[in-house]
């Protein structure tokens, strides 16, 4: 004999409410009505026969979550099946049916994160050589400061660092001597980076002209010190916002040819999905990066398991040898 479903009521009640009140779109009040249909179903399937509404506690959603897994769904589906019953008992709290919302105390499935698409390393060249020649006159080539913006893209791409460790680097953290720039990354954490020949070239170009403004301007004592990447009209202490350098970035890359949804971040993952490509080892991108955990690291082989493969094909001594 089929349980009658006691919870139908209240769910149909809230996808009214959905589709009139809130004019939510169809497609979410077909999602909704699927994802709550089938949770009041488990209710009514699972709870007592007295059982109410006011009696669903998390550990009734956590048992349903654990359903939903048996039946091989993903983290994903799962983690929208959670959305849609806490948006319910949120209304059902809201309109005083339930004294609170159980589905508070259910933690959101851990969705693996992914990394955006990555410019191949031709397009990033191509990019980067484009930055070294000087724009045609009448020629909008996304570039403001042409110095100060290459090395925008020589820090981010060719040393990898984030655009908040690229925005707090002062002048003395560029040590010539050792041919590194000293990074602090999250907690402030600092870690030495190495400069890489084209990064140096298009330094040496910039710093002459950021100190050439600095003295236009009647601040010559900030020409030799303070932030090593400034904005335009020297404003405030000068330093350049993260916001602004993710501006420089988009517009400069567009100009360029690359896809719209380019950032700092994107050639951070592209300086380690690159060098993993060529065969470095992840540790040593990890150091680079300044990833505290391996796995954070890894997490750019998910782009690169056919070039992993090739490296190893082309390097190991046993990587010939037949089954």
């Amino acid at each position: 004999m089929k349980t009658k479903n006691k919870f139908i009521g209240g769910v149909e009640d809230f996808l009214a409410v959905l589709a009139n009140e809130r004019g939510a779109s169809a497609h979410t009040v077909r999602a909704y009505a699927r994802e709550l249909r089938d949770f009041s179903s488990f209710l009514a399937e699972t709870m007592d026969a007295g059982a109410n509404v006011k009696d669903v506690e998390h550990t009734h959603i956590r048992a349903y979550l654990g359903k939903l897994y048996e039946r091989g769904l993903t983290k994903a589906s799962t983690a929208r099946a959670l959305a849609a019953v806490r948006s319910w008992f949120r209304w059902l709290a809201k309109e005083g049916r339930v004294a609170q919302n159980p589905a508070l105390l259910v933690s959101t499935p851990k969705l693996p994160k992914h990394l955006p698409r990555v410019p191949s390393a031709e397009e990033v060249n191509r990019l980067m050589d484009s930055l070294e020649t000087t724009p045609k006159k009448d020629e909008d080539d996304g570039a403001l400061w042409p110095e100060r913006d290459r090395v925008i893209f020589e820090l981010l791409y060719g040393c990898g660092i984030r655009n908040a460790e690229l925005c707090g680097m002062d002048l003395k953290d560029v040590h010539w001597k050792n041919d590194a720039i000293l990074v602090r990354g999250k907690g402030r954490k600092e870690r030495p980076v190495p400069l890489g020949d084209a990064a140096a070239v298009a330094l040496r170009e910039y710093l002459p002209v950021r100190a050439a403004k600095f003295e236009a301007a009647g601040r010559g004592k900030q020409a030799h010190e303070g932030p090593l990447l400034v904005n335009q009209r020297l404003r405030g202490d000068a330093r350049l916002t993260t916001r602004s350098v993710g501006r420089i970035v988009k517009k400069i890359a567009l100009a360029r040819g690359l896809p719209s949804d380019v950032h700092p971040h994107t050639l951070r993952h592209a300086f380690g999905t690159h060098l993993l490509e060529a065969g470095a080892d992840l540790r040593s991108i990890q150091e680079l990066l300044g990833h505290e955990r391996l796995s954070t690291t890894q997490r750019y082989t998910q782009l690169t398991v056919g070039q992993v493969q090739a490296v190893y094909d082309k390097t190991h001594p046993r990587s010939g040898v037949a089954d």
